[in-house]
C-alpha cells in the first residue's frame, strides 16, 4: 500500500502535468473524449510505474512517453477507419484550442485551421508528429527529443524542415 507522501506526490504530479498531457493527445487524436480516456490511463500507468522512473528526463517527457505508448496501443486495437473529411463533415473535428499564441502558431479562421490540419496529417512521420508536439503541446526541442529517443538538434532540425515544408505548400497555393 502507497503511503501518504506517495499519493500526495503522485496527486501534485496529477495537478501540474495532466493538462500538458491531455494537450499532446488530443493534438494526436483530434478528439476530447479519446485524449481525456487516454489521459487517465496514462496517468495510472505512471502510478504502476513510477518505480521505473529514473530522472533522466523530465516528469512530462516521461509522462508524455506513456502516452504515446497508451496511444499506439489504443490505435492497434482501434484501426482507423475515417478520413479527416468524414469527421469535419460530421462535426467531429476538433480544432485548436484556444491560447495564448507561440512563436510558431499563427491565429488562423476556421478553413485555415482545417487546411493546416489536413496538411499536417498528411505530413509523414516523424515530422507530422514533431509539429504536433511542438506547437499543440508547446514541448521544447530537448522534450521532443526525448520523447522521440533522438537530439534536441534532430528536434530542432525536423520542427524547422517540417514548418517550412507546410509554409511553402501554403504559398504554392495562394
Amino acid at each position: 500500500m502507497r503511503s501518504q507522501d506517495e499519493k500526495k506526490k503522485m496527486e501534485e504530479i496529477y495537478q501540474k502535468y495532466a493538462q500538458t498531457v491531455y494537450k499532446y493527445l488530443l493534438s494526436m487524436t483530434r478528439n476530447s473524449q479519446l485524449a481525456e480516456e487516454l489521459t487517465q490511463e496514462t496517468f495510472y500507468q505512471a502510478v504502476k510505474s513510477i518505480g521505473r522512473y529514473d530522472g533522466s528526463c523530465s516528469i512530462s517527457t516521461w509522462l508524455c512517453a506513456i502516452a504515446k505508448h497508451q496511444l499506439s496501443a489504443w490505435r492497434r486495437k482501434n484501426p482507423q477507419t475515417e478520413s479527416l473529411e468524414e469527421d469535419e463533415a460530421r462535426g467531429t473535428h476538433r480544432t485548436l484550442t484556444e491560447r495564448e499564441s507561440s512563436g510558431e502558431e499563427i491565429l488562423l479562421g476556421k478553413e485555415e485551421r482545417v487546411d493546416l490540419m489536413r496538411r499536417l496529417h498528411f505530413c509523414p512521420e516523424p515530422v507530422r508528429e514533431v509539429l504536433y508536439l511542438r506547437i499543440f503541446s508547446n514541448l521544447s526541442f530537448r522534450e521532443i527529443g526525448e520523447i522521440m529517443g533522438k537530439t534536441e538538434n534532430w528536434a530542432r532540425v525536423t520542427f524547422y524542415r517540417g514548418k517550412e515544408r507546410l509554409r511553402k505548400e501554403l504559398t504554392e497555393d495562394e
